[in-house]
């Protein structure tokens, strides 16, 4: 299994974001449906957490509670501004109730979200 163990599954709700710790690294889960998805829980255009913002279920973003930038939970692109830049999306697995993130190299990756 490649990856850091996270949280459980039943830590994450439907449609919510959760701050979690992996390698020191702050990242936020975010539930949606049958999908959970990992990015970098920093916004790339203010120092806030992620975590504390709306998930937009019908977009599969998650929005900047301080400016309302919405980044795309599959590839970490802004969607709208004032953010430009991406924030790095995470490879996430899902083995039995347990949720493991796999933290991106570089600025971004593809792959993020795992199904359940």
């Amino acid at each position: 299994m490649n990856g850091v163990q996270a949280c459980a599954l039943s830590e994450l709700v439907d449609g919510t974001a959760r701050r979690v710790m992996v390698d020191g690294r702050p990242v936020a889960l975010v539930r949606v449906g049958d999908r959970v998805h990992a990015i970098d829980d920093t916004c790339s255009h203010s120092d806030v957490s992620l975590a504390d913002g709306e998930v937009d279920v019908d977009e599969c973003a998650l929005e900047c509670w301080k400016h309302g930038s919405l980044f795309d939970l599959e590839t970490g692109e802004a969607l709208t501004l004032p953010a430009v830049n991406p924030v790095a999306v995470h490879a996430v697995s899902v083995v039995g109730q347990e949720v493991y993130v796999a933290l991106a190299g570089g600025d971004k990756t593809d792959g993020a979200g795992a199904e359940l």
